[in-house]
């Protein structure tokens, strides 16, 4: 693993002390604390690599939902999210979001330029793993509770693993030979 701080933090702001920690935006799950909150940032990071923000702002995210019956709460943020990201490649930077476990996303913006998003793998910010947003996890976790004796089982497991025939410490069956829940059984989000 590579810690990230060279990617996220200009020569200058390395040279005045600044923490990496100080260039990343935290976000509740259900959205900004303001509107424009988050294309804030990511303009401001952006320009902070020398780099002209052009087209760094939410509005069309903002437009699509008024008319979108299906929205519901904190799909907003994801659909903010994925618009930013694509904006961003188009200017040699690359949004990250870093896994702290939580319900909140933690988000950085990375100067890329010619480096292919994609390839940065094996990244953590302050010991926590980072991906390109929108890339797929190397690992995926799994919870649930026991339908017979509700205990709380958990899974980190690798991208290519399935839970195929997993059963409770209990005895009971949770996941059938292909490795998905039985109909009883109901995961976490």
């Amino acid at each position: 693993m590579t810690e990230l701080e060279e990617l996220v933090l200009t020569p200058g702001e390395r040279a005045r002390g600044v923490r990496a920690d100080g260039v990343v935006f935290e976000m509740d799950w259900t959205g900004e604390e303001y509107p424009g909150q988050l294309a804030e940032f990511v303009a401001g990071r952006v320009r902070a690599f020398g780099v002209e923000p052009a087209g760094v702002d939410t509005d069309a995210v903002y437009r699509a939902a008024e008319s979108d019956p299906t929205l519901r709460r904190g799909d907003f943020p994801v659909r903010q999210l994925d618009h930013l990201s694509g904006v961003l490649a188009n200017l040699g930077c690359t949004l990250l979001a870093c896994h702290n476990g939580t319900d909140t996303y933690e988000v950085l913006v990375a100067l890329t330029g010619e480096r292919e998003p994609t390839g940065l793998t094996g990244l953590t910010h302050q010991g926590l793993p980072v991906r390109a947003w929108g890339s797929e996890p190397g690992e995926t976790l799994v919870s649930l509770n026991c339908p017979n004796c509700s205990s709380m089982l958990v899974w980190e497991l690798p991208a290519n693993q399935t839970l195929a025939d997993e059963r409770c410490d209990c005895g009971t069956a949770l996941f059938d030979a292909a490795g998905l829940p039985l109909p009883d059984v109901t995961l976490h989000d």
